[in-house]
């Protein structure tokens, strides 16, 4: 029997606290060890997709080809750590010329950590692992994936959207993976007034490896890739 279920009910909420007031500092020092070890990776891309593709999947098989042309390239390529994509794209980088990476989360079923990594990071916590792909990463590639890939798209779009962060490349591969949801930004969203037609525009849509490394470097060629002072200053508040 655990220990906590023996003390009076009255009790129950002070040992709570006391745990909850514990835990800020295992986020802080996620915070503090994440970003000592990701400070020196600069450029990165972050990429983005499902867990549960295998190594003979055509989008496994993509996404390694863009992350070795990017590694190359001079970018750092951060992926989730794991297996699927997050593999594909560590393993292209791995063997380019720039560091892999790798922001391991620890969850039930899914996650095992790949071996193509020349910097892995482990959090507990969802949102400290996600801040750090927005921290690091001067464009995001977003390959076919489900709920999680989603979530980060979405987040991505809405701090560049609400001015969060600075505007970066958000890259979709894989047009027909996409075009539904597109669609629907246009036809449902843009078309009832939940979003403005400008906000269509943060999202590029490519399917050709080269593009993709044309398309970020493109973007930056006129600003650089380091963030101006006040984008340092806005990134505090992530």
């Amino acid at each position: 029997m655990n220990s906590q279920s023996k003390l009076p009910s009255s009790q129950l909420p002070e040992v709570w606290n006391s745990k909850e007031a514990w835990r800020v500092f295992g986020i802080m020092s996620e915070f503090v060890s994440a970003t000592e070890r990701l400070n020196a990776i600069q450029p990165a891309v972050s990429f983005f997709g499902s867990a549960r593709i295998s190594p003979e999947h055509p989008y496994y098989q993509l996404t390694e080809h863009i992350a070795r042309l990017l590694s190359d390239a001079g970018f750092s390529v951060i992926s989730g750590g794991g297996p699927g994509i997050m593999e594909a794209a560590n393993k292209g980088a791995f063997y380019g010329k720039s560091p892999s990476v790798g922001l391991n989360i620890q969850l039930l079923h899914e996650q095992h950590s790949n071996p193509y990594q020349n910097i892995s990071q482990t959090f507990q916590h969802f949102f400290a692992r996600k801040v750090m792909f927005v921290k690091f990463a001067i464009a995001y590639v977003v390959m076919p994936g489900g709920f999680g890939t989603l979530d980060e798209l979405m987040e991505a779009l809405t701090l560049v959207q609400t001015g969060k962060t600075r505007r970066i490349p958000i890259i979709l591969v894989c047009s027909d993976y996409w075009r539904g949801m597109l669609d629907w930004f246009r036809q449902t969203l843009l078309a009832e007034g939940m979003i403005s037609p400008e906000d269509l525009d943060l999202i590029k849509l490519i399917n050709e490896p080269e593009e993709v490394v044309s398309a970020i470097f493109k973007h930056y060629e006129a600003r650089g890739f380091e963030l101006s002072e006040a984008e340092r200053e806005r990134q505090f508040y992530l």
